[in-house]
């Protein structure tokens, strides 16, 4: 098997650091076969402050998905459900459409959580800094794949 390997240079949209001091930079990765297989920053994620985020408003993710969360009244059908998500996808995959989903479909209306540049209708006040961090991504990570569908 031939895995195909794009590195993404500096330049690139996804890929960049912000220049500017007050934002939060954007980690460097590689996408891997439709994922990005390596830890943003190598750092690991807490599910705990994933589930925090994925119930919050940081990530907003409940206005698109639903989710085993009972206590959050109101749940999306926008985006496919996310109960036993941690069954269906790898870290990597999840990874992608959490950081670079218009990689895998131009047309999505999944937000980029952890970029900064190429974004369209971006509030000034918003503008240089990812809408997770490199941190904040890989909480949601650990989550998610915590969601199994035998509720292991």
């Amino acid at each position: 098997m031939v895995l195909a390997v794009l590195v993404l240079s500096a330049a690139s949209l996804s890929a960049t650091r912000s220049d500017t001091a007050d934002s939060e930079p954007v980690a460097i990765y590689q996408i891997v076969n439709d994922s990005i297989p390596k830890p943003l920053d190598g750092l690991a994620g807490d599910p705990a402050r994933g589930r925090a985020i994925v119930a919050g408003r940081a990530g907003n993710c409940l206005a698109c998905h639903h989710a085993p969360i009972p206590e959050e009244p109101f749940h999306g059908d926008l985006g496919p459900p996310l109960e036993g998500i941690g069954d269906r996808a790898t870290a990597g995959a999840l990874r992608l459409r959490l950081v670079a989903p218009r990689t895998l479909n131009p047309d999505t209306v999944m937000p980029a959580f952890h970029q900064v540049d190429g974004l369209r209708r971006v509030a000034p006040q918003h503008r240089g800094r990812p809408l997770l961090t490199a941190q904040e991504v890989e909480d949601v990570i650990a989550y998610l794949l915590t969601l199994r569908a035998d509720g292991r």
